[in-house]
């Protein structure tokens, strides 16, 4: 494991070589972080999980598995896996789908996906509590060149879910999910909201009702 001689800024997106990235990115003081790579700039994310951060990614990994599961959907999900075309790109989003004919494209094994010999997953989804702005700005540009099919960004603060469709480059809002046809935008960001007053049981319980009912 290599040991960084350069200090380089975390938090922040900074311009750094491939290599510099990879070098920090293997850092042993910095295993337990996220990395990101676009453009010929880097964002190391040192950010502590919080509590409630912590809450609404589990809310929204059970959903979506919940709703596959009542649905029949092949899925699999990830979380902070990385995502890597050497040289050119990198990302490691809070959860990842690999959805329907994609859901075992992946052989177990891998460490990190190669995205010149795989497919980028089908949905990338991000839990903003301080990154808000990364994650609506330079990350939804890198998830548009990854080419995920969707992306989405958990509002921690707000208690709202974001949510785009990705296609031709870009990017354009959506209130009902493509990868997962039927599932509403605003039912996912109504379960969060329930989850400020309920555990996750009792969402659970309404999730499962209100999915039973599409």
């Amino acid at each position: 494991m290599k040991t960084t001689s350069t200090e380089l800024p975390t938090d922040i997106w900074a311009i750094a070589s491939w290599d510099e990235y990879i070098e920090l990115i293997d850092d042993r003081a910095y295993e337990n972080a996220r990395g990101y790579y676009y453009k010929g700039r880097m964002l190391i994310e040192t950010l502590a999980t919080g509590y409630d951060r912590s809450c609404d990614r589990g809310i929204i990994l059970f959903a979506v598995n919940l709703f596959g599961t009542i649905k029949g959907i092949p899925l699999n999900g990830l979380i902070a896996c990385s995502f890597r075309q050497v040289g050119v790109l990198e990302c490691q989003p809070d959860v990842s789908y690999y959805i329907g004919e994609l859901a075992q494209i992946v052989p177990r094994g891998t460490k990190v996906v190669d995205l010149n010999l795989y497919l980028p997953p089908s949905l990338a989804i991000e839990v903003a509590d301080t990154t808000l702005s990364h994650d609506l700005g330079n990350k939804r540009l890198l998830y548009e060149e990854v080419s995920v099919e969707e992306y989405w960004v958990v509002d921690v603060e707000s208690a709202q879910l974001r949510a785009f469709a990705v296609a031709g480059g870009g990017s354009r809002s959506i209130t009902e999910s493509r990868v997962l046809p039927g599932l509403s935008i605003e039912l996912l960001a109504e379960a969060l909201r329930r989850s400020r007053e309920q555990d996750q049981a009792q969402v659970g319980t309404w999730l499962w009702q209100q999915f039973q009912a599409l």
